[in-house]
């Protein structure tokens, strides 16, 4: 028996290493991970070294609330270089909100260098769990802190375009940065928010996206330069599925061996990882007519550069 378990870590190791060498040509860059989620609670560290092993370099964890922010900043103390974090209140979750006590935490956390942007913030009228009135304060005070301590902003958005638009026009002359986290809209929407020089962050959503005027589109009419887009997983959430009926051929026909192995093998509906992001890469490639090393190389600059995570 000893000598068979030896063997088998033997071949697991070497697995590891082989995958590891595929992936040397990409470099990735994952702008959103709820890695505070308690479905990360009992493996993170292997969680984290498969996403090394993926050719994930650095990982950005999402703070939706007071308590996930502040344990987003505690992992990037366990994890330096490797993993950053982000401050804010989910406009779901806006009806939290305390004075003084919520923006005071929120800015305590934020000035923290490890902390590379406020967010995830916004607006979000799909489901309504705080009232609109009340996101739209909540999301004012977010932008506020964002222009005042000049971090990039991460904006949540579902049904809520207009009004997110209106709110932001206030911060004209000083919002910094500004990506739309989890990109799910149309064509026009998309055209809208690129136009206002934002950033748009893609995801295995491109999976689920059934509707030819939709992200799609946007990716594969050239309307959404390169430059303007990043990559995040939105683990555990957003699942690639590279099997559904409704993603095309040539897209199934570009995902390669390496990146299928990571996804199969570590990912499923009910936890993704982000040891996923090859494989979105390889399906925003196919869909923009480029190449995986090409979307991978300009989405990983436009996140060091954006969010500075070279520190």
């Amino acid at each position: 028996m000893a000598e068979n378990a030896g063997g088998s870590n033997a071949e697991e190791k070497g697995t590891a290493s082989a995958m590891t060498r595929c992936y040397e040509n990409y470099i990735l860059v994952d702008v959103g991970a709820n890695l505070t989620n308690k479905k990360y609670s009992r493996d993170l560290d292997s969680v984290i070294q498969r996403a090394k092993d993926a050719g994930v370099q650095k990982i950005m964890v999402t703070g939706a609330s007071i308590r996930s922010s502040k344990e987003a900043l505690r992992l990037t103390r366990i994890y330096p270089g490797t993993l950053y974090s982000t401050a804010g209140v989910h406009p779901h979750d806006a009806k939290s909100w305390e004075e003084p006590e919520t923006p005071q935490e929120l800015e305590s956390i934020a000035s923290n260098p490890e902390c590379v942007a406020i967010g995830e913030c916004g607006l979000d009228y799909n489901r309504d769990f705080s009232d609109p009135d009340t996101q739209r304060s909540v999301f004012h005070k977010q932008v506020e802190l964002a222009c005042r301590l000049n971090k990039p902003l991460i904006i949540h958005e579902r049904g809520a375009q207009s009004d997110v638009l209106e709110v932001l026009s206030h911060y004209t002359n000083r919002l910094p940065s500004v990506l739309i986290h989890c990109f799910t809209g149309t064509a026009e929407e998309g055209q809208i928010y690129l136009n206002e020089g934002f950033y748009l962050g893609i995801t295995g959503y491109l999976c689920k996206d059934k509707s030819d005027s939709g992200v799609r589109q946007l990716l594969e009419g050239g309307q959404a330069p390169l430059e303007r887009i990043l990559v995040e997983t939105d683990a555990p959430f957003m699942y690639p599925n590279t099997r559904a009926s409704k993603l095309p051929s040539r897209v199934k026909d570009a995902l390669t061996e390496r990146s299928m192995t990571f996804l199969h093998r570590y990912c499923t509906f009910q936890r993704n990882e982000p040891c996923a992001l090859p494989a979105i890469v390889e399906m925003v490639a196919a869909f923009m007519q480029s190449t995986p090393e090409e979307v991978a190389l300009a989405t990983a600059f436009s996140a060091l550069k954006l969010f500075g995570l070279n520190q």
